[in-house]
């Protein structure tokens, strides 16, 4: 087994050029790389940082309007005030988005309204 304090003595005396030789001569040999745990934990930490605020802004995506569409076609021109012809064509859109950027409490209002009527409905 190699003697590791030895090795750590050595490796204190290199000059930092050196040094970042070394990095790129075992990055090459093994495939390896020295940056990447970092960037990683960089990463990670902004991930976790952006899913502690809480989402204040809600999207009501109409997912399937379902068997019963005129029922749908209905709710959605009360909670959206369109006329006939666009609530129908929200309706038979694949993914339409009913309302955008509305409060939790409206989109979950208008979400109820539109599965009470039969209607597949997704916050985003």
């Amino acid at each position: 087994m190699a003697d590791l304090k030895k090795i750590m003595e050595e490796l204190s005396e290199l000059t930092v050029l050196e040094a970042a030789e070394l990095v790129k001569m075992l990055e090459e040999e093994w495939g390896v790389s020295a940056a990447a745990p970092v960037a990683m934990a960089a990463v990670g930490a902004a991930v976790a940082a952006e899913e502690v605020e809480e989402k204040t802004e809600f999207d009501v995506v109409l997912k399937d309007a379902g068997p019963k569409k005129i029922q749908v076609i209905k709710v959605i021109r009360q909670i959206t005030s369109l006329g006939l012809s666009d609530s129908k064509e929200l309706a038979e859109t694949a993914d339409a988005k009913i309302m955008e950027a509305v409060s939790k409490e409206a989109a979950e209002d208008a979400k109820a309204k539109i599965e009470e009527a039969g209607g597949v409905v997704e916050l985003a």
